[in-house]
């Protein structure tokens, strides 16, 4: 899974199987606190005694010409992407069925 979101989407997993951002300012500066994305054995008990039901969501640049170079990857799209008040908004599938919403910011007026 670590290979499909980093061919696919960009994530920088490495040999690993996590990631960690570090939380920036607007000014580009590291500050206090991270996300990180992790993947576990599709059999884990990890996550007993609740269901791993997610969807993931992904802030991207140009989210329409993403999308075009995902289906030319052959990556499933769901739905047509929108361009809504709140951003672009486009949905793909990851090869375990997990949905994964992928969302372009408003232009700042």
């Amino acid at each position: 899974m670590a290979e499909w979101y980093e061919k696919h989407l960009g994530i920088p997993f490495g040999e690993g199987s996590y990631v960690v951002f570090p939380f920036k300012d607007v000014d580009g500066n590291i500050s206090k606190g991270f996300n990180i994305v992790s993947f576990f054995k599709e059999d884990t008990n990890y996550f007993d005694p609740g269901k791993n039901n997610v969807m993931i969501n992904l802030r991207v640049e140009d989210l329409f010409a993403l999308i075009d170079q995902l289906k030319k990857e052959g990556v499933q799209i769901a739905g047509e992407p929108i361009d809504e008040e709140y951003g672009k908004f486009g949905w793909i599938i990851d090869p375990e069925g997990n949905k994964i919403e992928l969302w372009q910011p408003p232009d700042e007026k």
